[in-house]
């Protein structure tokens, strides 16, 4: 079997059978390695070194256009068709029905999810990326601190959305652990560990987060998933 895409001119399959994972460790890159170990979906890893502006490379933009990671190939995509896709959220989607599980087959319950999923892309994401850039990188060294403060801030808002909403719950869609989840637990897990911000958005407040948190990396799926593009 062979995959006929320019990306495997550059990053060859070595098990064209298998879906094909294009990611890195990053917060974003990490969500597609643990929800395929969670699935237990056979599948293929490659790292691209964002880095060395591998992202860029026109062989991953023939794959993602955006230029970003994680992006998949799946050769037995809908219909036995293969499948190329980008965004992690779209991944986690897709992946989720594909296997079956972590999200909801009820149409209530599923949206809701889908709604939590997209808080993370729209707000988590970017405002933890932003915190971590004008605090342990290039940005630090800028006088004028009211960049870092406002990200600080309304990292920690978010924090506190995400709190409340575990107040009550084990995850956040309830008793069932799911894709909102797993979008959000490489972010929450980078802002404290990597991006060293734990004491400027006040994380000590954030116990339930903090459980919900130590609940998730306790998770071998999890554990796997991390490091899946990790060397």
């Amino acid at each position: 079997m062979t995959l006929d895409h320019p990306i495997f001119a550059r990053w060859p399959a070595e098990h064209p059978d298998r879906l094909q994972l294009f990611s890195a460790p990053t917060p974003n890159g990490v969500k597609v390695g643990i929800m395929l170990e969670e699935c237990g979906l056979p599948y293929e890893p490659h790292r691209i070194d964002i880095g060395a502006n591998e992202s860029h490379d026109p062989a991953f933009l023939a794959l993602n256009p955006n230029g970003k990671i994680p992006a998949i190939y799946d050769p037995d995509g809908p219909n036995g068709s293969p499948l190329a896709l980008f965004e992690s959220g779209a991944i986690l989607l897709y992946l989720a029905d594909k296997c079956g599980r972590f999200i909801a087959a009820d149409p209530n319950a599923r949206y809701a999810t889908i709604q939590w999923v997209m808080w993370q892309m729209g707000g988590v994401g970017p405002m933890f990326g932003q915190l971590g850039f004008f605090h342990k990188f290039a940005g630090r060294d800028f006088e004028d601190k009211r960049p870092r403060d406002r990200y600080a801030a309304e990292s920690a808002r978010l924090l506190g959305v995400l709190d409340e909403r575990l107040a009550t719950r084990a995850w956040v869609m309830g008793d069932d652990y799911s894709i909102a989840d797993i979008s959000l637990l490489g972010w929450v897990r980078n802002l404290i560990g990597f991006y060293e911000a734990a004491e400027i958005v006040g994380f000590a407040r954030f116990g339930n987060v903090r459980r919900w948190l130590d609940a998730g990396l306790a998770r071998p799926g999890v554990q796997r998933g991390l490091v899946v593009t990790a060397a």
